[in-house]
C-alpha cells in the first residue's frame, strides 16, 4: 500500500490507522490478535491506543488495550518493526496524581505504557486532553527528555482547539522545545465544527499530521443504525442516538447514493471522504471483524469525484 508522510515526523504511514479502543472492551484478547493480524496482513501499519483504554468497560481499570497490543507484539517476533504505535497520556487513570500532563506523571505514565506495550519506544506520544493546571512548557520539556532518551519518536496533541494549539506551538518556538507534530481531533462527516475553520487552517499552515478519531461517528456512518431499534446492535449503540435526526438522515442518504455509484459501503465512502479532506493524513477506525479490515483497504483505494465530495459535504452542512 502507498504511504504518506505524517506531518513533520520522520515516518510515513498507510493513510488509515487502527483504533485500539476496542481491545479489552468489545474484543477479547484472542479476537484482538486475529484482527491485528488481519490488519497488518492487509498492508496497514499504524495502531492508535491510549493508557486509559478501555477503563469504561465493566471490571476494567485502564491499560487493557496497551496490554493486549503488547502481548500480540511479543507473540509475533519481528512485528514491532512493521508497525507504528501511537498512545496517549493525560486521561484520569483512577488514582491520585495519575492524570494530566505534569512532568512527574508523564515520566511515570510513559514507563507504564512501555511496559504494557512490551516495547522500548513509542512512535507517537499524544497529550490526550488539555490540562489547564500545567503549562505547555512543563509538558513539552518532559517530552523533550523522552525524545532525547529515545523512548518516544514524535509528539502529538488530541482535543486542542486552534487557540490552544497555537499557544503550545508558540511556547515550543520561544523556548526552543519540541513542538507538537500531529493533531488528533474528533472529525467525521457529521461532526465537523470542531476541526474545520481555524484549527484545520493552522494544521495545514504548520504541516501538522492529522489523524481523526470517531471517524465513523461511533459507527453511525456505517449505515447500520437507521432507527432507534438499531441501537441495540452493539455496545456502542447508546452513543449513536444523538445522530438520529434530520442532519443524520441527509448524510446517510448521500452516503447511500455515492456508495451505489462505487459498489462500496457507506463506511468506505465516509472514510474516503475523510482521507480526501484538506489537512487530514489518516482517519482512525476500529474493526471487530476481519471483513472490516478488508473494507478499510477498499476505503483508501476509493477515489471520490469533486461532485461526490461536494454532495457529501453539503449533506452535513
Amino acid at each position: 500500500m502507498e504511504t504518506t508522510a505524517l506531518g513533520t515526523t520522520d515516518f510515513n504511514i498507510v493513510p488509515l490507522v487502527f483504533g485500539g479502543n476496542v481491545f479489552g472492551w468489545t474484543l477479547d484478547e484472542k479476537t484482538s490478535f486475529a484482527i491485528l493480524d488481519a490488519f497488518v496482513d492487509a498492508g496497514f501499519d499504524a495502531i492508535d491506543t491510549a493508557d486509559v483504554y478501555s477503563a469504561w468497560a465493566p471490571n476494567n481499570k485502564g491499560g487493557e488495550s496497551e496490554t493486549i497490543i503488547g502481548r500480540w507484539l511479543k507473540a509475533r517476533p519481528g512485528m514491532r518493526d512493521k508497525v507504528k504505535l501511537f498512545t496517549k497520556v493525560g486521561s484520569d487513570m483512577g488514582q491520585p496524581g495519575h492524570k494530566g500532563l505534569s512532568a512527574k506523571w508523564i515520566a511515570q505514565a510513559v514507563e507504564d505504557s512501555l511496559q504494557r506495550l512490551q516495547t522500548d519506544y513509542i512512535d507517537l506520544y499524544f497529550s490526550h486532553w488539555p490540562d489547564p493546571e500545567v503549562g505547555y512548557a512543563e509538558t513539552l520539556t518532559a517530552y523533550d527528555k523522552l525524545l532525547n532518551a529515545g523512548k518516544i519518536r514524535a509528539i502529538g496533541a488530541s482535543n486542542l482547539n486552534a487557540e490552544q494549539l497555537q499557544a503550545a506551538l508558540d511556547v515550543a518556538e520561544k523556548q526552543h522545545l519540541p513542538a507538537y507534530q500531529v493533531l488528533q481531533p474528533e472529525y467525521n462527516l457529521y461532526d465537523r465544527a470542531g476541526f474545520e475553520g481555524a484549527l484545520q487552517k493552522l494544521c495545514v499552515r504548520k504541516n501538522l499530521g492529522v489523524v481523526t478519531y470517531f471517524s465513523l461517528a461511533s459507527g453511525f456512518l456505517s449505515g447500520k443504525y437507521r432507527s432507534e431499534a438499531d441501537l441495540s446492535k452493539s455496545a456502542r449503540g447508546s452513543g449513536i442516538s444523538k445522530y438520529m435526526n434530520a442532519k443524520g438522515t441527509r448524510i446517510l442518504t448521500a452516503l447511500d447514493e455515492v456508495s451505489a455509484q462505487h459498489n462500496a459501503t457507506p463506511a468506505e465512502v465516509a472514510l474516503a471522504w475523510l482521507i480526501a479532506a484538506e489537512g487530514v493524513t489518516a482517519p482512525i477506525a476500529s474493526a471487530t471483524k476481519a471483513s472490516h479490515v478488508a473494507s478499510f483497504a477498499k476505503a483508501i483505494a476509493l477515489k471520490l469525484s469533486p461532485a461526490e465530495l461536494s454532495k457529501l459535504t453539503k449533506a452535513g452542512d
